[in-house]
């Protein structure tokens, strides 16, 4: 596995930048209106914020694991499925400004975890809202 995934809800994105800037000593690798993206090499960690209008309670609204290719997504996918979890599955789908090849699964709290391959990053205007819990 190439990274964790992590994205969690916020209500003030400026702010909430600032903040995990100075977290991770880093600038987000992609700012858009209502998302920011850091990428740590060490460790491994592709942190999303996601803008809600209102948070409460768990701020956090999904994690992942991005992986190197589709046929890792598939593995793993399978593998899961095997052990008796239900995936529910989207390929060829545009979110997060991507397009990405992806499937999810839920733990017994309700937490959601998803497993995605990047197959190409996309303009401001093809993206669409995705990653709602």
């Amino acid at each position: 596995m190439k990274y964790v995934h992590v994205g969690i809800n916020v209500t003030n994105l400026e702010k909430s930048i600032e903040f995990y800037q100075k977290v991770f000593g880093t600038k987000p690798v992609k700012i858009k209106p209502d998302y920011a993206k850091f990428l740590l090499a060490e460790p491994g960690l592709n942190f999303t914020l996601n803008v809600r209008d209102e948070v409460k309670g768990n701020q956090v609204n999904h994690f992942g694991f991005q992986v190197q290719n589709v046929e890792e997504v598939i593995y793993h996918k399978e593998r899961l499925e095997k052990e008796g979890f239900f995936t529910r599955e989207e390929m060829n789908t545009t979110c997060c400004y991507a397009l990405q090849d992806k499937f999810w699964v839920t733990d017994p709290d309700g937490n959601e975890w998803e497993f995605f391959y990047t197959k190409e990053y996309m303009k401001q205007d093809e993206a669409n809202v995705c990653c709602v819990s």
